[in-house]
């Protein structure tokens, strides 16, 4: 049985990826925790730990075979444009401590979600060898940029060394299960679920243009990357893009969700609030290749799950 400890476990994509890995008689799932609480379920044992802290990360990775680094500081584009320094610093301590610990304790393998925010907006597919370290990105991601690129080239440093084999994902904009759905959190699918299900005056305020175009990929198809990673990758170090491959407008996403929810809602745009206007669709042909992995839900199936999601979850009245 191999030993994975998943950090940030009680987060949107870590919650995802301990729930599903805890059902497999393969693995020992250890669960990482530090501000919001644990939960129940089986096959999932706690550590609660400050990644920040040096002592508090050699102990959380004590006996790992297998790390997914799911721990970051994340939200939408009000505080991208707002206050980029709430998703840079503590993410550049947590990331810094844990590739350290991770090499020295021998782990075999390490999983770290990058993102894509280091590509150019472009309506063309972006390969991984797109990214050009000579054009700037927009400026509302230029600090989570510089520090993602920066912690993707130290994977490849420390895999390098020749004792922890490293898959790095630049994955699209994630939903499904557990995501954040408080406004003042989350990103545009969360929003604009909470709001089509939560609308008392029978609109729903769609912040910018509805021009943004965005990958889309459900949280399910992501763990099932994770999954195909550490089954098939056997290169010290790989980089993979891990989205749907397909873009679809903020409005257009607003309109299905609407559709979805049942409910009669008119969508009203309010381009005065923060939004960031750009296109990516990511080209996953090496991750198809070198995997065997491929998205397999649909955006309106990914919605329609989502929404039974919320509706039974009501993640609102439950958020901490």
């Amino acid at each position: 049985m191999i030993r994975v400890v998943v950090l940030g476990a009680t987060g949107f994509i870590g919650r995802n990826v301990a729930e599903a890995l805890a059902r497999d008689p393969a693995y020992e799932v250890v669960a990482v925790r530090h501000v919001r609480p644990a939960y129940e379920t089986p096959g999932i044992s706690w550590i609660e730990a400050d990644l920040t802290d040096e002592r508090d990360v050699a102990r959380a990775l004590d006996g790992a075979g297998i790390v997914v680094h799911a721990a970051a500081a994340t939200a939408g584009a009000g505080a991208n444009i707002g206050d980029p320094l709430s998703m840079i610093v503590d993410n550049q301590v947590m990331n810094g401590r844990v590739f350290a610990a991770a090499h020295r304790a021998g782990v075999r393998h390490v999983v770290w979600f990058s993102c894509t925010v280091m590509y150019a907006s472009s309506p063309r597919p972006q390969r991984e060898s797109d990214y050009d370290p000579a054009r700037a990105p927009h400026p509302a991601y230029a600090g989570v940029a510089t520090t993602k690129v920066y912690y993707e080239q130290m994977c490849a440093w420390y895999a390098g060394l020749g004792r922890t084999r490293y898959t790095v994902f630049r994955h699209s904009n994630v939903y499904g299960p557990y995501d954040k759905y408080d406004l003042a959190r989350s990103h545009v699918f969360g929003a604009t679920v909470t709001k089509a299900l939560t609308a008392k005056d029978g609109k729903l305020v769609l912040w910018g243009t509805g021009r943004a175009a965005r990958d889309l990929i459900h949280a399910d198809d992501l763990v099932a990357a994770v999954r195909a990673a550490i089954a098939r990758q056997h290169r010290p170090f790989a980089l993979y893009n891990i989205g749907a491959g397909m873009a679809v407008t903020t409005r257009e996403l607003a309109e299905r969700i609407v559709g979805a929810s049942g409910r009669p809602l008119e969508i009203v745009l309010d381009p005065t609030r923060p939004t960031i206007d750009t296109e990516l669709t990511l080209d996953c042909t090496l991750a198809a290749d070198e995997l065997g992995w491929r998205p397999r839900i649909g955006l309106d199936e990914g919605i329609a799950r989502t929404i039974a999601w919320w509706r039974d979850n009501r993640p609102l009245e439950n958020s901490r």
